[in-house]
């Protein structure tokens, strides 16, 4: 009796998951004009009947009775002792894990109270997003002034180890719970970078992240005023908070505005849908939403004018999701400029469905498409105007075991070079070979820095070099695609 109240609950689970993607779904068309109101109605008519669903549960109990037998089976005869609820959550894990999506993955009670506070911005760890590609734990973006930013972790690194224990194997937010911490603690990451040949070891101190998802500036450009919108995520409170620095900015009278999404890993479809509606006009959608049977959903907003100054939008490798919304959305609904580098492509939609118990499953439902219908997914979105930033934004930790010298050669050493030339040192050339131009740049460098001058690139030297690249990189000197995006306003 005690199994069978187990699959009785598991198909229930399963109808209840059916309902909660309808609801959703009536949920994200809640900010839709009239005219889009019977597509509305159309989705709601297709909701199964309560006759519907029990049919479907009698048609699947044959394949729950293969389930049931399965448990009985371990349960009854394996070797050792086993807990009952680790293999329920293990089936449900496996079952998710044949979808070979990343991003639909099943969630304990314990984990999906670490994921609401990571969507409502209020939480302790590293601060980054990361998600599961080719089944390795992979950094989508580090969080604005959070220990992964301030230590110069990248998108697309991949964590292989943490502490020294291999997170191989492990399914995202088990990975994850090992990565995140106590404000204050120190966690050690062995990364796997893309292009370097050498595995990097990265120690932080966990710390509180950031709750402000949302900055805003005014700069002068050839003497007219311009304001730039940071957004560091989409959380529950940043599209008000968006508005409210909008407001600001448009009654001190700026001419143009930047909206800067670099690095931001995504968040929550109805925040960025909200934002949209500021600029995206009533006669084209600012985003189309596709379901598993290739049915579009197109939403608008209810404004009739475009706003009177221009806009460009900043994205980088690290711009993911709803910052792909935006930025795409603009591009081709606003025809606004779009600054900087090819986004990350995620072009789907996930939502959460309880499982009665606490837990949940976030389940990907729908692909986004832009305006004009394209799917970005594994592509990204690509700028209107391409720009890099300065070689040594992309320059990574020198982790060395032996003093690097004169006369040597080594990919190391290129990597101190560009660092170098970066912070206004002449180190004569980039190509890895330690010349003594270079010599001259590293004494120069450790002179002014309180380091025993001589010219070699010793441990402290590296890590010396790191911390006051990252230091540069994070006040926002050379910034040339935030120059270009706001030089492209006025042109």
């Amino acid at each position: 009796m005690k199994k069978r109240y187990i699959a009785i609950i598991i198909v229930a689970a399963l109808c209840m998951g059916a309902l909660g993607s309808y609801a959703g779904v009536k949920l994200a068309e809640s900010g839709q004009t009239n005219n889009e109101q019977q597509s509305s109605q159309t989705v709601e008519d297709n909701t199964p009947s309560q006759q519907e669903q029990l049919e479907s549960q009698n048609n699947d109990m044959p394949k729950m009775a293969k389930v049931l037998q399965a448990l009985e089976t371990i349960e009854q005869n394996y070797l050792e002792e086993v807990d009952e609820q680790q293999l329920i959550e293990g089936a449900i894990q496996g079952m998710l894990d044949t979808l070979e999506d990343p991003y639909s993955v099943y969630m304990d009670s314990e984990t999906v109270q670490e994921f609401t506070e990571q969507i409502e911005s209020s939480f302790e760890g590293i601060g980054a997003e990361v998600s599961m590609r080719e089944g390795k734990v992979t950094i989508i973006a580090p969080i604005k002034d959070s220990p992964a930013e301030e230590a110069g972790l990248k998108p697309n690194d991949q964590i292989l180890k943490v502490n020294e224990e291999s997170v191989e194997g492990l399914d995202l937010y088990d990975a994850v719970s090992k990565i995140r911490g106590e404000k204050g603690s120190t966690v050690e990451l062995e990364i796997q970078r893309p292009g370097v040949a050498e595995l990097l070891s990265i120690e932080l101190v966990r710390d509180e992240i950031p709750l402000e998802t949302v900055y805003a500036e005014t700069v002068e450009v050839d003497g007219r005023k311009a304001g730039i919108i940071e957004i560091t995520s989409f959380s529950e409170n940043t599209a008000n908070r968006f508005k409210e620095e909008l407001t600001k900015l448009e009654k001190e009278g700026i001419e143009g505005l930047v909206i800067d999404v670099r690095g931001n890993p995504g968040g929550l479809l109805p925040t960025v849908e909200e934002i949209l509606k500021n600029f995206v006009t009533e006669d084209i959608p600012y985003v189309q939403i596709e379901d598993k049977e290739g049915k579009k959903s197109r939403y608008f907003s209810d404004l009739s004018e475009p706003k009177d100054y221009p806009i460009s939008v900043l994205i980088d490798e690290g711009s993911a999701s709803a910052s792909e919304i935006l930025a795409v959305s603009l591009k081709e609904a606003g025809d606004y400029e779009v600054v900087g580098r090819t986004s990350f492509g995620k072009g789907t939609v996930q939502q959460t469905i309880p499982m009665g118990d606490g837990s949940t499953i976030k389940l990907t439902l729908f692909k986004w498409l832009s305006p004009e219908g394209n799917w970005i997914n594994e592509t990204g979105v690509e700028p209107t105007i391409e720009v890099s930033q300065p070689d040594y934004f992309y320059t990574n930790p020198i982790q060395i075991e032996e003093t690097l010298t004169f006369n040597e050669s080594d990919p190391k050493i290129a990597n101190a070079q560009i660092m170098l030339k970066g912070l206004d040192y002449e180190p004569g050339r980039e190509d890895g070979y330690f010349s003594q131009e270079t010599v001259e740049a590293v004494k120069q460098y450790q002179a002014d820095n309180g380091i025993n001058a001589t010219g070699e690139i010793d441990k402290q030297t590296a890590e010396k070099l790191q911390t006051s690249i990252i230091d540069l990189i994070r006040s926002g000197e050379n910034d040339t695609q935030k120059e270009k995006a706001l030089e492209a306003l006025f042109q």
